[in-house]
């Protein structure tokens, strides 16, 4: 039997069972391409053509049970684990003072929308009400607002991320980073 022929007979029935076990359809790719390779390169020692859909199977099982292992942590946590948590919560205590005065740099419309969100707690939708927007509309600043705020943190400071995009560092680019709203970088109000 082929690997085309072994395809048409067995893709859907593989892939819905990998999904029913992994529950990520990205994965269950990741894991039949696997699956497909493993077939490809030992089908010549299937002997038996009547076992050939257990020990696909089978090959089967052992990836989604080779994934799992593969996903489980290797051991105990390194102890300077909490001095990078204490460093980052250093970072952001030190950047978040000053993120009234990068508000401040923001034109009036972005300042306000991230305002009510952010600090207010506002839902968007109750935003758009209160501004007399469309939902489309509020949504479409609060994501131009936040973009315009990181640009104004990034033109003012160097700042570095972990794997799971954590502050863990930064460096002032200015003396004051933007403690007063002539420090603004240039913005461009026109979106």
């Amino acid at each position: 039997m082929t690997i085309e022929h072994i395809y048409k007979i067995f893709d859907a029935k593989l892939r819905s069972f990998i999904l029913g076990r992994v529950s990520d359809p990205d994965l269950t790719e990741d894991i039949l391409q696997d699956v497909y390779l493993k077939i490809h390169s030992k089908i010549a020692s299937v002997r038996d053509s009547e076992k050939l859909e257990s020990w696909i199977y089978q090959i089967t099982r052992n990836a989604i049970v080779d994934y799992y292992r593969r996903k489980q942590p290797e051991g105990e946590l390194p102890e300077s684990l909490p001095a990078l948590q204490e460093e980052e919560r250093g970072a952001v205590a030190d950047l978040s003072s000053s993120i009234h005065e990068m508000l401040n740099c923001l034109p009036e419309k972005y300042k306000q929308a991230l305002i009510l969100t952010e600090m207010h707690g506002l839902t968007q939708a109750e935003m758009a009400n209160q501004l007399g927007l469309t939902l489309s509309g509020a949504k479409s600043r609060v994501q131009r607002a936040r973009e315009k705020l990181k640009n104004a943190f990034l033109d003012c400071c160097h700042i570095e991320f972990d794997r799971f995009n954590k502050v863990i560092h930064y460096e002032p680019y200015c003396n004051q980073c933007a403690s007063t709203s002539t420090n603004c970088p240039e913005s461009d109000d026109r979106t």
